[in-house]
């Protein structure tokens, strides 16, 4: 048998159809054309035309199954050739992959935008006239498993990260038939050109010493150094991590959490004055008039009834919120709290609130990786630091 040239130009064919209306007679022939390439392709493969008798043959026809190739403006039905051997593969589609490249990289932009997959399903039946299943989108966001995993795994070695903070967050899992709450571990460096990034991202169960410890051998095993300064809420398993796993670091202890801390403290009633008084300790940005100030704080309202445990927290936390005040000047409004990362939990919390209940740990990984990939590409654009 000799040899079959195919000379139609599939993408040629495909750029017509997507420019056209859904009526068009374009898109109503792609179809017989389509059919007409794999039919082709399938003589090429056995050597053989239908019918033919050759000692060429390398194989026998064995009938047609239906696909669909989905595209924006609609879907077709294409009839597949097959052959007895099941090794024949057509070129108009990628093994397994019925949607067109750029509607997969669009539904799972919005799954990770925090669409949920009933909706998506919604959306591409109204773009495409053809409905798509929920496990098809929830399996097409898997691609993304390497991505994030390269990416939350890959050497920090390059940079020096003078600043990182460190944060927890709760979600709900299910694992071994049941749902818990899990928590997801994130750090953020400031490296040495002032650049932030999400240089830490885990699923454990809970905040104790021993995850966060774990958490933080990951980040040395990937290249992290000690840096001047972690900032974090007071967590006691995060604090003694941090002790234990960075020598010669300072812990700076978020000045808003650590205040607001000290205010559940106050007495109900006729403590306004005193609420006033506590906030500029820590207004000021110099560090000798802020211990002036608690020092005159803690005299005045030591032997007033209700304020016992008021002048405890602020005398045992106050040096930790105070760490900031070795750096430069300009730096304080950068390192004095955790706002940042709380910035970044508040839109993680936005896309969790779709999903509620992640179905494992990979999922949670994967969706929230995405959006903190998303999030550290925006911030790429700008320096979080100018004089580090």
């Amino acid at each position: 048998m000799t040899n079959i040239n195919i000379t139609i130009n599939l993408e040629q064919l495909k750029a017509e159809v997507e420019k056209s209306s859904l009526g068009s007679p374009v898109k109503a022939s792609l179809a017989l054309v389509l059919n007409s390439l794999m039919e082709k392709e399938r003589d090429e493969y056995i050597n053989a035309l239908s019918h033919e008798r050759t000692d060429d043959r390398r194989g026998y026809r064995n009938g047609y199954y239906e696909r669909e190739l989905i595209t924006g403006t609609g879907s077709l039905t294409l009839k597949v050739p097959r052959t007895r051997d099941g090794e024949f593969s057509t070129s108009v589609f990628q093994k397994y992959e019925r949607c067109e490249q750029a509607l997969i990289l669009s539904m799972i932009e919005m799954v990770v935008n925090g669409v949920s997959t009933r909706k998506v399903t919604k959306i591409v039946e109204e773009l495409c006239g053809k409905g798509v299943s929920k496990s098809l989108v929830s399996n097409l966001t898997k691609s993304l498993d390497p991505i994030v995993n390269e990416w939350r795994n890959r050497p920090l070695n390059t940079l020096y990260y003078p600043y990182i903070y460190v944060d927890a967050m709760y979600i709900k899992v299910r694992e071994n038939d049941r749902v818990v709450s899990k928590g997801v571990l994130i750090a953020c460096g400031v490296n040495e050109e002032g650049h932030r990034e999400i240089i830490g991202l885990r699923v454990t169960h809970g905040e104790s010493e021993e995850s966060w410890s774990n958490f933080f051998d990951h980040l040395k095993s990937r290249g992290i150094q000690s840096p001047k300064m972690v900032i974090s809420d007071a967590h006691a398993g995060l604090v003694a991590a941090i002790k234990e796993s960075f020598l010669g670091t300072s812990w700076q202890r978020c000045c808003v959490h650590f205040l607001r801390n000290i205010m559940d403290s106050f007495p109900k009633k006729n403590s306004s004055e005193a609420k006033t008084e506590l906030k500029e300790i820590f207004r000021t940005s110099n560090i000798k008039l802020s211990r002036e100030l608690k020092r005159d704080f803690i005299e005045k309202y030591y032997e007033v009834k209700g304020f016992t445990k008021v002048i405890e927290t602020l005398d045992a936390g106050f040096e930790d919120a105070m760490q900031f005040h070795s750096q430069k000047a300009e730096l304080h409004k950068h390192l004095r709290t955790t706002n940042m990362l709380e910035r970044v939990n508040r839109e993680i919390r936005r896309r969790e609130r779709v999903i509620q209940i992640f179905p494992n740990d990979q999922s949670a990984i994967r969706i929230i990786g995405s959006v903190l990939m998303k999030m550290e590409e925006e911030w790429s654009k700008s320096k979080y630091i100018h004089h580090i």
